[in-house]
Protein backbone atom coordinates (compact mmCIF):
# COMPACT_ATOMS: atom_id res chain seq x y z
CA UNK A 1 0.00 0.00 0.00
CA UNK A 2 1.73 3.44 -0.89
CA UNK A 3 -1.07 6.20 0.75
CA UNK A 4 -1.09 9.97 0.11
CA UNK A 5 -2.09 11.63 3.07
CA UNK A 6 -3.83 14.86 2.21
CA UNK A 7 -2.42 17.54 5.17
CA UNK A 8 -4.43 20.14 6.43
CA UNK A 9 -1.96 21.86 9.03
CA UNK A 10 1.48 20.29 10.53
CA UNK A 11 -0.25 19.72 13.79
CA UNK A 12 -2.83 17.44 12.81
CA UNK A 13 -0.61 15.48 10.89
CA UNK A 14 1.32 14.58 14.22
CA UNK A 15 -0.59 11.70 15.14
CA UNK A 16 -2.04 10.26 11.50
CA UNK A 17 1.84 9.89 10.73
CA UNK A 18 3.07 8.03 13.65
CA UNK A 19 -0.03 5.81 13.21
CA UNK A 20 0.39 4.96 9.52
CA UNK A 21 3.96 4.28 10.58
CA UNK A 22 3.46 1.73 12.97
CA UNK A 23 1.20 0.22 10.63
CA UNK A 24 4.24 0.42 8.69
CA UNK A 25 2.33 2.05 5.42
CA UNK A 26 4.12 3.60 2.83
CA UNK A 27 3.08 7.56 3.79
CA UNK A 28 3.09 10.48 0.75
CA UNK A 29 1.97 13.87 2.66
CA UNK A 30 0.00 16.61 0.59
CA UNK A 31 -0.47 20.55 1.21
CA UNK A 32 -3.10 21.77 -0.60
CA UNK A 33 -5.22 24.35 1.00
CA UNK A 34 -6.91 26.82 -0.21
CA UNK A 35 -9.42 28.12 2.05
CA UNK A 36 -7.38 29.38 4.87
CA UNK A 37 -7.55 32.66 4.84
CA UNK A 38 -5.65 35.10 5.74
CA UNK A 39 -2.57 34.61 3.22
CA UNK A 40 -0.15 35.06 6.28
CA UNK A 41 -2.41 32.24 7.99
CA UNK A 42 -1.96 30.18 4.95
CA UNK A 43 2.05 30.89 5.09
CA UNK A 44 2.12 30.10 8.94
CA UNK A 45 0.40 26.38 8.49
CA UNK A 46 2.45 25.75 5.11
CA UNK A 47 5.78 26.95 7.18
CA UNK A 48 4.79 24.63 10.10
CA UNK A 49 4.04 21.65 7.93
CA UNK A 50 7.51 21.97 6.39
CA UNK A 51 9.42 22.10 9.53
CA UNK A 52 7.20 19.23 10.91
CA UNK A 53 8.07 17.51 7.77
CA UNK A 54 11.73 18.15 7.63
CA UNK A 55 11.61 16.66 12.00
CA UNK A 56 10.11 13.77 11.10
CA UNK A 57 11.32 12.78 7.98
CA UNK A 58 8.15 12.88 5.93
CA UNK A 59 8.42 13.27 2.20
CA UNK A 60 5.82 16.10 1.32
CA UNK A 61 4.26 17.33 -1.89
CA UNK A 62 2.86 20.85 -1.64
CA UNK A 63 0.53 22.26 -4.17
CA UNK A 64 1.60 26.24 -2.87
CA UNK A 65 -1.41 27.66 -5.19
CA UNK A 66 -3.27 30.36 -2.88
CA UNK A 67 -6.91 29.53 -4.82
CA UNK A 68 -8.56 31.31 -2.11
CA UNK A 69 -10.82 32.67 -5.16
CA UNK A 70 -11.67 29.51 -6.06
CA UNK A 71 -12.26 28.09 -2.80
CA UNK A 72 -14.83 30.98 -2.46
CA UNK A 73 -16.50 31.45 -5.65
CA UNK A 74 -17.39 27.27 -4.48
CA UNK A 75 -19.15 27.92 -1.52
CA UNK A 76 -20.59 31.36 -2.41
CA UNK A 77 -24.36 31.54 -1.46
CA UNK A 78 -23.98 27.94 0.15
CA UNK A 79 -21.80 29.00 3.32
CA UNK A 80 -24.08 26.87 5.78
CA UNK A 81 -22.72 23.94 3.81
CA UNK A 82 -19.14 24.85 3.09
CA UNK A 83 -17.34 22.20 4.52
CA UNK A 84 -18.84 19.70 1.76
CA UNK A 85 -17.50 22.39 -0.93
CA UNK A 86 -13.84 22.54 0.78
CA UNK A 87 -13.18 18.90 1.73
CA UNK A 88 -14.39 17.95 -2.16
CA UNK A 89 -11.96 20.62 -3.48
CA UNK A 90 -8.97 20.28 -1.09
CA UNK A 91 -9.75 16.04 -1.17
CA UNK A 92 -10.45 16.00 -5.37
CA UNK A 93 -6.73 17.53 -6.26
CA UNK A 94 -5.79 15.56 -3.34
CA UNK A 95 -6.73 12.13 -5.29
CA UNK A 96 -5.14 13.74 -8.51
CA UNK A 97 -2.44 13.57 -6.89
CA UNK A 98 -2.56 10.32 -5.42
CA UNK A 99 -2.95 9.02 -8.76
CA UNK A 100 0.02 10.92 -10.72
CA UNK A 101 2.47 9.70 -7.74
CA UNK A 102 1.48 5.72 -7.70
CA UNK A 103 -0.37 6.07 -5.08
CA UNK A 104 -3.02 2.87 -4.23
CA UNK A 105 -4.83 4.88 -1.00
CA UNK A 106 -5.81 8.42 -0.23
CA UNK A 107 -6.93 9.97 3.14
CA UNK A 108 -6.62 12.68 5.02
CA UNK A 109 -5.50 14.43 8.03
CA UNK A 110 -8.88 16.50 8.71
CA UNK A 111 -10.35 12.74 10.13
CA UNK A 112 -8.31 13.52 13.31
CA UNK A 113 -10.18 16.77 14.52
CA UNK A 114 -13.20 16.36 16.65
CA UNK A 115 -14.24 19.67 15.15
CA UNK A 116 -14.86 18.30 11.32
CA UNK A 117 -17.71 16.86 9.77
CA UNK A 118 -16.35 13.30 9.66
CA UNK A 119 -18.69 11.25 8.11
CA UNK A 120 -18.89 14.02 5.10
CA UNK A 121 -15.14 13.71 4.99
CA UNK A 122 -15.48 9.41 4.87
CA UNK A 123 -18.40 10.00 2.29
CA UNK A 124 -16.42 12.46 0.25
CA UNK A 125 -12.91 10.63 0.72
CA UNK A 126 -14.41 7.39 -0.76
CA UNK A 127 -16.55 8.68 -3.67
CA UNK A 128 -13.58 10.88 -5.53
CA UNK A 129 -10.89 7.93 -4.24
CA UNK A 130 -13.37 5.93 -6.23
CA UNK A 131 -13.14 8.19 -9.16
CA UNK A 132 -9.72 8.93 -9.41
CA UNK A 133 -8.71 4.46 -9.33
CA UNK A 134 -8.17 4.61 -5.22
CA UNK A 135 -9.24 3.29 -2.23
CA UNK A 136 -9.80 5.64 0.95
CA UNK A 137 -8.07 4.69 3.55
CA UNK A 138 -10.37 5.29 6.65
CA UNK A 139 -9.38 5.91 10.07
CA UNK A 140 -10.76 7.82 13.28
CA UNK A 141 -8.43 9.28 14.38
CA UNK A 142 -10.01 11.72 16.68
CA UNK A 143 -8.81 9.58 19.84
CA UNK A 144 -5.81 10.97 19.02
CA UNK A 145 -6.21 14.30 18.60
CA UNK A 146 -4.75 15.71 22.02
CA UNK A 147 -2.23 13.32 22.07
CA UNK A 148 -1.26 14.81 18.70
CA UNK A 149 -1.89 18.79 19.85
CA UNK A 150 0.46 17.66 23.10
CA UNK A 151 3.08 15.98 20.50
CA UNK A 152 2.84 19.45 18.56
CA UNK A 153 3.12 21.28 21.54
CA UNK A 154 6.75 19.36 22.44
CA UNK A 155 7.66 20.28 19.18
CA UNK A 156 6.92 23.58 19.41
CA UNK A 157 4.52 23.90 15.83
CA UNK A 158 2.25 26.66 15.38
CA UNK A 159 -1.18 25.80 16.20
CA UNK A 160 -3.99 27.62 14.69
CA UNK A 161 -7.06 28.77 16.90
CA UNK A 162 -9.42 28.19 13.84
CA UNK A 163 -10.20 25.99 11.47
CA UNK A 164 -8.89 27.48 8.06
CA UNK A 165 -11.49 29.57 6.08
CA UNK A 166 -12.75 32.96 6.61
CA UNK A 167 -15.79 31.97 7.82
CA UNK A 168 -15.00 29.82 10.69
CA UNK A 169 -12.58 32.76 11.72
CA UNK A 170 -15.47 35.47 11.69
CA UNK A 171 -17.49 32.56 13.92
CA UNK A 172 -14.50 31.73 16.28
CA UNK A 173 -13.36 35.56 16.96
CA UNK A 174 -17.25 36.38 16.97
CA UNK A 175 -17.58 33.29 19.80
CA UNK A 176 -14.64 35.53 21.76
CA UNK A 177 -15.95 38.69 21.37
CA UNK A 178 -19.70 37.51 22.96
CA UNK A 179 -17.99 35.66 25.90
CA UNK A 180 -16.06 38.86 26.70
CA UNK A 181 -18.69 41.31 26.34
CA UNK A 182 -20.74 38.87 28.55
CA UNK A 183 -18.29 39.31 31.40
CA UNK A 184 -17.85 43.11 30.73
Amino acid sequence: MKLLLHICCGPCATYPVTQLRAEGIETLGYFYNPNIHPYREFKKRLTTLQDYAKAVELEVHYNRNYDFEEFLRSVAYHEQERCQFCYKLRLEMAARAARELGCTHLTSTLLVSPYQKHNLIRKTGEGLAKKYGLAFYYADWRVGFRQGQELAREMDLYRQPYCGCIYSEAERYSRQKRKQAKGK
